[in-house]
């Protein structure tokens, strides 16, 4: 998010997670200030996601204590101590771009609350618009996963149904330019998600 009336829509569409973006390579970034005033209009019912990508830990420090995050977002290379370091949970992004493996990923962060498995290759920045093999996704999960890339009002109901997401992320999907969401489009997406949630099975978590 990147607009005070996004942030609006998103709370009054009582969206689960709104994200704010701190990776340096991202069109969508905020600054400390920006994010600050956009946090402020996020009520308790609606939690914040700061992203980050291999932001130095100063960086960091200072996106928890201006912003007050309830979740940390880490997309680079970021190791699971250093994710796990700020007092906060954390989710890693998993790069499927290149249709790895995300078990082998996964493994080397046991400290993650959860798993954002997204469309762009590795050492790529999120916000791609790129999906993947949805059936990649693992079937026996100990841990919550979202899926995140390509996805829209279009899509996101075949999404939830061949993978079975704990949850899912969309930006470009939902957007009319980089950083600036699209009202009808956000309205779409979260009536797709709500309509094959109501009728999905999903994996048993833990």
């Amino acid at each position: 998010m990147t607009r005070d009336e996004d942030v609006a829509l998103a709370v009054a569409l009582e969206v689960d997670y709104i994200g704010l973006i701190f990776a340096a390579r991202s069109p969508r970034k905020v600054t400390l200030e920006h994010a600050a005033a956009l946090r402020a209009l996020v009520p308790s019912t609606t939690a914040v996601v700061a992203l980050m990508m291999d932001n130095p830990r100063a960086e960091v420090d200072a996106v928890v204590s201006c912003v007050r995050p309830d979740l940390l977002q880490f997309h680079g290379g970021e190791d699971d101590g250093f994710c796990t370091s700020f007092g906060l949970p954390f989710w890693k992004a998993i790069a499927m771009g290149d249709d790895g493996d995300p078990l082998a990923v996964m493994a080397r962060y046991p400290s993650a609350s959860g798993y954002v498995l997204d469309g762009h290759g590795a050492g790529e920045a999120g916000g791609s618009g790129r999906s993947f093999d949805w059936s990649l996704l693992p079937r026996k999960r100990e841990r919550p996963i979202l899926l995140a890339g390509g996805l829209s009002a279009d899509n996101v109901g075949q999404a939830i149904a061949t993978a079975r997401p704990w949850g899912v992320d969309v930006a470009s999907g939902i957007e009319s330019a980089p950083g600036i969401k699209h009202p009808e489009a956000m309205l779409r997406f979260v009536a797709a998600v709500r309509a094959a949630d109501a009728g999905a099975t999903h994996p048993a978590i833990g």
